[in-house]
Protein backbone atom coordinates (compact mmCIF):
# COMPACT_ATOMS: atom_id res chain seq x y z
CA UNK A 1 0.00 0.00 0.00
CA UNK A 2 1.21 3.35 -0.50
CA UNK A 3 2.29 6.21 2.05
CA UNK A 4 -0.96 7.72 3.49
CA UNK A 5 -1.27 11.61 3.87
CA UNK A 6 -3.45 13.28 5.99
CA UNK A 7 -4.93 16.05 4.72
CA UNK A 8 -5.95 18.69 7.18
CA UNK A 9 -9.03 20.64 6.73
CA UNK A 10 -7.79 23.90 5.96
CA UNK A 11 -5.76 22.09 2.71
CA UNK A 12 -9.49 20.59 2.13
CA UNK A 13 -10.90 23.67 1.99
CA UNK A 14 -8.18 25.36 0.06
CA UNK A 15 -8.39 22.43 -2.49
CA UNK A 16 -12.10 22.41 -2.95
CA UNK A 17 -12.69 26.07 -3.31
CA UNK A 18 -9.66 25.70 -6.12
CA UNK A 19 -11.83 23.33 -7.96
CA UNK A 20 -14.52 25.32 -8.00
CA UNK A 21 -12.90 28.01 -9.31
CA UNK A 22 -11.15 26.26 -11.83
CA UNK A 23 -14.65 25.11 -12.93
CA UNK A 24 -16.43 28.60 -13.18
CA UNK A 25 -13.80 30.05 -14.65
CA UNK A 26 -14.57 27.92 -17.40
CA UNK A 27 -17.58 29.98 -18.26
CA UNK A 28 -19.35 26.76 -18.74
CA UNK A 29 -22.86 26.40 -17.32
CA UNK A 30 -24.10 23.26 -15.72
CA UNK A 31 -27.71 22.71 -15.09
CA UNK A 32 -26.99 19.84 -12.30
CA UNK A 33 -23.71 18.79 -10.23
CA UNK A 34 -24.17 15.24 -9.14
CA UNK A 35 -21.66 13.80 -6.09
CA UNK A 36 -20.79 10.61 -5.74
CA UNK A 37 -20.80 9.39 -1.95
CA UNK A 38 -18.99 9.42 -0.10
CA UNK A 39 -16.03 12.01 -0.76
CA UNK A 40 -18.13 13.92 -3.75
CA UNK A 41 -20.70 14.86 -1.73
CA UNK A 42 -18.68 17.59 0.00
CA UNK A 43 -16.91 18.58 -3.22
CA UNK A 44 -20.03 18.92 -5.16
CA UNK A 45 -21.89 21.03 -2.29
CA UNK A 46 -19.22 23.64 -2.75
CA UNK A 47 -18.65 23.24 -6.35
CA UNK A 48 -22.58 23.65 -6.68
CA UNK A 49 -23.09 26.52 -4.74
CA UNK A 50 -20.15 28.16 -6.56
CA UNK A 51 -21.93 27.26 -9.76
CA UNK A 52 -25.57 27.79 -8.55
CA UNK A 53 -26.65 25.28 -9.34
CA UNK A 54 -28.74 22.51 -8.33
CA UNK A 55 -27.21 19.22 -6.65
CA UNK A 56 -27.72 15.68 -6.26
CA UNK A 57 -25.88 12.54 -5.47
CA UNK A 58 -25.41 9.05 -6.84
CA UNK A 59 -24.31 6.36 -3.99
CA UNK A 60 -21.56 3.56 -5.22
CA UNK A 61 -19.31 1.14 -3.57
CA UNK A 62 -15.60 0.74 -4.43
CA UNK A 63 -14.26 -0.27 -1.52
CA UNK A 64 -13.76 -2.67 1.15
CA UNK A 65 -11.24 -1.09 3.48
CA UNK A 66 -8.59 1.04 2.95
CA UNK A 67 -7.03 0.35 -0.90
CA UNK A 68 -9.27 -2.57 -0.78
CA UNK A 69 -10.94 -1.98 -4.04
CA UNK A 70 -14.01 -3.76 -5.65
CA UNK A 71 -15.78 -3.89 -8.55
CA UNK A 72 -17.97 -0.32 -8.07
CA UNK A 73 -21.56 -1.30 -8.03
CA UNK A 74 -24.13 1.72 -7.75
CA UNK A 75 -26.07 1.08 -4.22
CA UNK A 76 -28.77 4.15 -5.07
CA UNK A 77 -29.27 6.58 -8.16
CA UNK A 78 -30.08 10.32 -8.63
CA UNK A 79 -33.53 12.17 -8.20
CA UNK A 80 -33.36 14.51 -10.50
CA UNK A 81 -34.26 14.02 -14.25
CA UNK A 82 -30.73 14.66 -16.63
CA UNK A 83 -32.02 13.94 -20.16
CA UNK A 84 -30.54 17.07 -22.22
CA UNK A 85 -29.23 18.81 -18.95
CA UNK A 86 -25.89 19.59 -18.92
CA UNK A 87 -24.11 17.67 -15.69
CA UNK A 88 -21.08 18.11 -13.62
CA UNK A 89 -19.75 14.64 -12.03
CA UNK A 90 -17.91 15.59 -8.73
CA UNK A 91 -15.82 12.92 -7.08
CA UNK A 92 -12.72 13.52 -4.25
CA UNK A 93 -10.11 11.72 -6.51
CA UNK A 94 -10.38 8.93 -8.95
CA UNK A 95 -8.00 6.58 -8.14
CA UNK A 96 -8.30 3.05 -10.77
CA UNK A 97 -10.76 4.77 -12.87
CA UNK A 98 -13.12 1.70 -12.61
CA UNK A 99 -15.56 4.18 -10.54
CA UNK A 100 -16.32 7.08 -12.81
CA UNK A 101 -16.30 4.32 -15.54
CA UNK A 102 -19.25 3.21 -14.54
CA UNK A 103 -20.81 6.13 -13.28
CA UNK A 104 -19.92 7.73 -16.48
CA UNK A 105 -21.80 4.94 -18.26
CA UNK A 106 -24.25 4.92 -16.61
CA UNK A 107 -25.42 8.75 -16.85
CA UNK A 108 -24.79 8.54 -20.45
CA UNK A 109 -27.25 6.34 -21.00
CA UNK A 110 -29.38 8.60 -19.41
CA UNK A 111 -28.87 10.88 -22.33
CA UNK A 112 -27.82 14.33 -20.62
CA UNK A 113 -26.75 17.09 -23.62
CA UNK A 114 -23.27 17.26 -21.58
CA UNK A 115 -21.17 15.03 -18.95
CA UNK A 116 -18.26 16.49 -17.49
CA UNK A 117 -16.48 15.29 -14.60
CA UNK A 118 -13.82 17.05 -11.81
CA UNK A 119 -12.21 15.71 -8.70
CA UNK A 120 -9.48 17.05 -6.37
CA UNK A 121 -7.18 14.43 -7.36
CA UNK A 122 -5.76 11.62 -9.72
CA UNK A 123 -3.86 8.82 -9.29
CA UNK A 124 -0.59 8.14 -11.88
CA UNK A 125 -2.01 5.07 -13.00
CA UNK A 126 -5.64 5.83 -13.12
CA UNK A 127 -7.72 4.70 -16.50
CA UNK A 128 -10.06 7.79 -16.19
CA UNK A 129 -8.96 11.30 -17.46
CA UNK A 130 -11.74 14.11 -15.56
CA UNK A 131 -12.30 16.99 -17.83
CA UNK A 132 -11.17 19.18 -14.36
CA UNK A 133 -8.31 18.05 -11.79
CA UNK A 134 -6.36 19.83 -9.60
CA UNK A 135 -3.45 17.41 -9.14
CA UNK A 136 -1.96 13.93 -9.78
CA UNK A 137 -0.77 12.43 -6.25
CA UNK A 138 0.36 8.68 -6.13
CA UNK A 139 0.15 8.75 -1.98
CA UNK A 140 -3.16 7.44 -0.61
CA UNK A 141 -5.36 10.85 0.61
CA UNK A 142 -6.85 10.50 4.11
CA UNK A 143 -9.09 13.01 3.77
CA UNK A 144 -10.58 15.04 6.93
CA UNK A 145 -13.60 13.70 6.83
CA UNK A 146 -12.07 10.04 7.12
CA UNK A 147 -10.08 10.05 9.83
CA UNK A 148 -11.42 7.53 12.13
CA UNK A 149 -12.17 5.52 9.61
CA UNK A 150 -9.10 4.62 8.53
CA UNK A 151 -7.33 4.83 12.15
CA UNK A 152 -10.00 2.19 12.77
CA UNK A 153 -9.23 0.13 9.99
CA UNK A 154 -5.18 0.29 10.43
CA UNK A 155 -3.22 -1.92 13.01
CA UNK A 156 -0.91 -0.22 15.52
CA UNK A 157 2.52 -1.40 13.97
CA UNK A 158 1.25 0.27 10.38
CA UNK A 159 -0.09 3.38 12.44
CA UNK A 160 3.68 4.00 12.92
CA UNK A 161 3.87 4.28 8.44
CA UNK A 162 1.58 7.56 8.19
CA UNK A 163 2.63 10.24 6.72
CA UNK A 164 1.63 13.59 8.45
CA UNK A 165 1.88 16.79 7.77
CA UNK A 166 4.49 18.90 9.50
CA UNK A 167 1.68 20.88 11.42
CA UNK A 168 0.34 17.57 12.80
CA UNK A 169 3.25 16.27 13.80
CA UNK A 170 4.14 19.09 16.61
CA UNK A 171 0.66 18.84 17.99
CA UNK A 172 0.21 14.52 17.98
CA UNK A 173 -2.94 14.96 16.07
CA UNK A 174 -3.66 11.90 13.90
Amino acid sequence: MSRLHYMTWAEYGEAVTELAEKVVATGKKFDLVIGIARGGIPVAMVVADQLGTRIDFLNVKSYTDVGQRVKPRILTTITEEISGKRVLLVDDLVDGGDTMETVTRYLQSEEPKVLKTAVLYTKPWSTFRPDYALQVVDSWIVFPYERGEVRRSRSPKRQRQLVLPASQKADGAA
